[in-house]
């Protein structure tokens, strides 16, 4: 038996909450399509978003820490996937639609740097000192984020500037997973509050893992309401946020346990994201960045065609296009290349 798009899409109204986003409601393209004949508008963005280079990359950068040695430590794409999984299971337990919610998660971070947000910041850095603007301020936060650039990625950069035309619904999660601003649909914003719920604890995780802190060292508090372990504080989040957010018909945790979450992100900003010895690499990856961004912009030359062709020949958009394209490896061989002298043979 075959399962059709058009079969798909009724089961969708049979069994999914009436507040969930439904496929053949879309608010659509950019461009129109004609639809496939068996995957719904939000499986297609999925797909279209496992298959392209950007995604492919997010394996080669950074989540926190630079040059980890070991097998076992997150980078961009596990942490993209935990944040897939964890969404995914609550939109099901809410009745929400599956596959924007998937499709919102494994795109949200496409448009990371290098080096993680230590490269965002780089490159915010670089932007703001060319405009003479505070690099610390508001202002300069406008000029550079990665929740804006994943947008960039999916609207204009993917498959050589074609970009992969995504639903409405998707673009608005990409760009809505972090900041000020929510997403229209209880799909992106599930997105968002699950990726605060996967960081927060994978990151506890490896920085265990490299012995900078230990399980003991986290505050007493959470361990009384979120549990002492990985799987325990994960479960117990996703447990309230089904339950919260059934009751109060929105996205969104208990207070309590909001708190808590709120309170080992803070403990991770004072003792791992922030801390010298676990971030002693932070300050030589930031440079290499600035020296990167600089030299392209001082040699535009060495800039890919196909990024002056998508940024249409603005210096500056093509550069950041292209250094926040880099995977960590790759960033560190252009490095090399441009500035470490090569040996001569004797």
């Amino acid at each position: 038996m075959q399962l059709t798009r058009g079969d798909r899409e009724r089961a969708e109204h049979l069994l999914l909450s009436p507040a969930a986003s439904f496929s053949d409601e879309s608010m659509g393209r950019e461009k129109p399509e004609a639809p496939d004949p068996y995957r719904t508008c939000y499986q297609r963005d999925r797909d279209r978003i496992l298959h392209c280079k950007a995604f492919r990359r997010l394996s080669h950068k950074t989540q926190v820490f630079i040059a980890a040695e070991g097998d076992h430590y997150r980078t961009r794409l596990t942490h993209t996937l935990e944040v897939a999984q964890i969404a995914r299971s609550a939109a099901c337990a809410l009745g929400l639609n599956e596959d924007l919610t998937e499709a919102v998660a494994l795109g949200h971070d496409l448009g990371h740097t290098p080096f993680g947000h230590t490269g965002e910041f780089a490159l915010r850095h670089c932007l703001a000192l060319r405009r003479g603007i505070d690099p610390a301020s508001q202002e300069a936060r406008e000029l550079f984020n990665h929740n804006r650039q994943s947008l960039r990625v999916v609207e204009a950069i993917a498959k050589g500037g074609q970009g992969l035309n995504l639903t409405a619904e998707v673009r608005d999660g990409i760009v809505c997973h972090t900041g000020p601003r929510r997403a229209r649909t209880l799909e992106g914003r599930i997105v968002a509050v699950c990726d605060r719920i996967a960081y927060v604890n994978h990151d506890i995780d490896d920085a265990v893992r490299a012995g900078v802190i230990t399980e003991d060292m986290l505050p007493a508090s959470t361990h009384a309401l979120l549990g002492s372990t990985h799987s325990q504080r994960i479960s117990t989040l996703v447990r309230d946020l089904i339950g919260a957010s059934d009751k109060a018909g929105d996205i969104q945790l208990s207070k309590p346990l909001w708190d808590a979450m709120m309170e080992l992100r803070s403990y991770l900003f004072e003792h791992v994201y922030t801390a010298a010895d676990a971030k002693g690499e932070d300050p030589k990856a930031f440079n290499l960045v600035c020296a990167l961004f600089n030299h392209y912009i001082e040699h535009l030359d060495e800039v890919p065609e196909e990024s002056m062709r998508i940024a249409r020949g603005d210096p500056e958009r093509a550069v950041t296009d292209y250094v926040a394209g880099m995977t960590d490896r790759y960033a560190l061989r252009a490095y090399e290349r441009i500035f470490i002298p090569r040996r001569w043979p004797r």
